[in-house]
């Protein structure tokens, strides 16, 4: 009888298992799915539905992580399975919306900036897989691929918002998607935000004013402060390299007696 009740244990535990390693995998499928959607709302020419629809897949993205790590179910199939909807999600969806929204009148010239895109955050995604173990996780080596798409996606919803069409500055769309290319694949580091946030911590009155306006303005104008805050984390890494360059190169204050009091 207890040998019985140990196996129905044992049973039960193992399809536990089983339903919890199903359940970051959901979320990663719903990243794809939003990711596939957002292609044929692309050639649809639903542009805003395309682009709100990546930035959903970025919410699911960092979700099934999270799911993973507060469950302990991570896997290598869980890895592979997240790069390859990441690569959809983030990679396609983003090169044909931005073709078919913006660089479609450039012809040839268009889709290889899109297609460079796309296999730049494909190489991204590859190097952050063979590297994740020796890397720290308070930074990311290159632009998240994430953040690319988000970045196209948020540019999208700023022209659309401005009343401004794709296709009526195509070369700077050009340039961006070329931009964002070497970002994702350079060694400037960009942080990953991974700790933990001290929100049950005392906060400055100051800090907490300053968080309620950046609320306020997100949900007055989301397509502008989503824009400004893709725009900021984007040169957040060229700026901070540039910052440890010449700080690196400041020459040190020799250390003399001139200035100091004689004993008189």
């Amino acid at each position: 009888m207890t040998g019985k009740k140990q196996m129905k244990k044992r049973f039960e535990k193992e399809r536990l298992k089983k339903g919890i390693y199903i359940l970051p995998n959901i979320f990663t499928t719903l990243n794809i799915f939003c990711g596939f959607y957002a292609i044929v709302a692309a050639i649809d020419g639903k542009y805003t539905a395309g682009a709100i629809s990546i930035l959903i897949a970025g919410i699911f993205d960092s979700l099934d992580g999270k799911i993973a790590r507060a469950t302990r179910t991570s896997s290598r199939f869980g890895v592979e399975y997240d790069s390859l909807a990441d690569l959809v999600s983030f990679g396609m969806a983003p090169a044909v919306m931005m073709y078919m929204w913006a660089l479609r009148p450039m012809g040839r010239i268009g889709w290889l900036a899109a297609f460079l895109f796309m296999v730049c955050g494909a190489l991204r995604l590859a190097r952050f897989n063979t590297q994740s173990d020796s890397m720290s996780g308070e930074y990311f080596q290159g632009l998240p691929i994430p953040a690319a798409a988000g970045m196209t996606a948020v540019s999208a919803l700023f022209f659309q918002a401005m009343g401004i069409p794709g296709d009526a500055f195509p070369a700077v769309i050009m340039v961006m998607l070329y931009t964002l290319a070497f970002l994702m694949v350079s060694s400037i580091r960009y942080h990953s935000f991974k700790k933990k946030p001290e929100l049950f911590k005392k906060m400055n009155f100051n800090a907490l004013v300053i968080v309620v306006l950046g609320l306020i303005f997100i949900a007055a104008q989301p397509s502008v402060a989503l824009f400004s805050m893709a725009v900021l984390y984007t040169l957040s890494g060229p700026f901070f390299l540039l910052w440890r360059h010449v700080r690196h190169k400041r020459p040190e204050k020799k250390k003399t007696g001139e200035g100091k009091p004689g004993p008189f």
